[in-house]
């Protein structure tokens, strides 16, 4: 079964990112992502970034599902 530790590896492997935590059953997993890459972003192509980091995992069927919240570290905070 698949940790969302892993998955906090291969993103912040491939992304820079100011808080990441991902959570999940093992075949299903939510990340909330805050980097400053997302800068200028909008929330497709904040998607696709992470996606094209983590894309081998998706080839490959060891990663099925991840829902995102990716923000950039302004948008987090003002979250609180």
């Amino acid at each position: 079964m698949l940790d969302p530790k892993e998955i906090e590896q291969w993103i912040a492997a491939g992304l820079p990112c100011e808080r990441l935590e991902v959570d999940g059953d093992g075949q299903h997993f939510q990340a909330l992502i805050v980097s400053a890459e997302f800068d200028g972003l909008n929330r497709v192509q904040r998607q696709q970034r992470v996606n094209k980091v983590i894309k081998e995992h998706f080839d490959s069927g060891v990663l099925h599902a991840l829902s995102m919240q990716c923000l950039t570290p302004a948008e987090a905070q003002s979250r609180g």
